[in-house]
């Protein structure tokens, strides 16, 4: 493994080490699964973006249009306050 100076604000500097205790583990093991997620979130939204990038919407509608236009199963409504689906 590689050492590496970092400066931190003081604020965040505390705010780690809560909760990294909060967590039960040492500062550099936290900060480590802290950059490790943070890596993880980009190459899932670079991976969804080239996914998107690749879909047939023309697809997409003729799927679509083969559904049921019909009430939803009990259970199954939006809440009142869900905004519409735009097309």
């Amino acid at each position: 493994m590689t050492e590496m100076a970092l400066n931190l604000p003081e604020s965040l500097l505390d705010a780690a080490r809560k909760a990294a205790a909060r967590d039960g583990t040492s500062l550099d093991h936290f900060l480590v699964i802290a950059l490790a997620e943070k890596l993880s979130a980009l190459q899932t939204e670079d991976l969804l973006a080239k996914r998107a990038s690749q879909a047939d919407f023309a697809q997409y509608a003729d799927v679509l249009s083969r559904v049921p236009d019909r009430p939803p199963s009990p259970g199954d409504e939006l809440p009142a306050e869900t905004p519409p689906i735009r097309n």
